[in-house]
């Protein structure tokens, strides 16, 4: 029969982005990118451009000026998700509108609040990725990069928020910080030391 066998994270790995003590740190980070996140957004769900009676005209030219990139003589914009803008995110550009006006606001709500932080910050990160490829810079990149720390850190970085509650009841590995569990238990599932020959 197979052998399961579990290695452990390494040290530096489990101090950055699961120690308790660095918990303050990301609280920081995430409250900071919440806040940006939720800016963006709040303006767009007030804008007759995003979400109003002219939903998805900004959106559209956010695209077009996408397509123009991909078109331009030394491309900033890949071929492939040229195609996808102008056959998947054009038509549905009303639809896209509200995703992102109303995304962006969940996703620095939640980040505030240190809901489900992980899974928070892949999303707001995923909207960076999608803004980027697009040819567009502003703070995206640091945004990206702070998103990306937050998912590594996810275990800690809403200790200062719901996720105190919330992740214990929802299943989360013991050895997080969260309770009476200290974060480098010998759990090897949270870090700590292998258990070899499971099965």
């Amino acid at each position: 029969m197979a052998r399961t066998t579990y290695y452990p994270e390494p040290r530096i790995a489990q101090f950055l982005f699961a120690s308790k003590a660095l918990a303050p740190l990301w609280t920081v980070v995430r409250i900071y990118l919440g806040w940006l996140w939720l800016t963006a957004g709040w303006g767009k769900i007030f804008s007759p451009a995003w979400t109003g009676e002219n939903a998805g005209a900004a959106v559209r030219g956010f695209l077009n000026r996408a397509l123009d990139l991909a078109a331009a003589d030394t491309p900033s914009v890949a071929g492939w998700y040229a195609w996808l803008i102008e056959n998947v995110f054009l038509p549905n550009a009303v639809l896209m509108s509200y995703l992102v006006a109303w995304g962006e606001v969940l996703v620095g709500a939640t980040l505030i609040l240190g809901f489900l932080t992980g899974i928070s910050a892949f999303l707001g990160g995923l909207m960076n990725a999608s803004f980027l490829l697009a040819g567009t810079l502003s703070t995206n990149p640091v945004m990206f990069i702070l998103a990306t720390w937050l998912v590594l850190a996810w275990r800690v970085a809403g200790y200062y928020g719901l996720d105190y509650w919330v992740l214990p009841r929802i299943g989360a590995p013991k050895g997080l910080g969260f309770g009476r569990h200290e974060a480098g238990s010998t759990d090897g599932r949270s870090g700590g030391r292998p258990e070899s020959g499971k099965t």
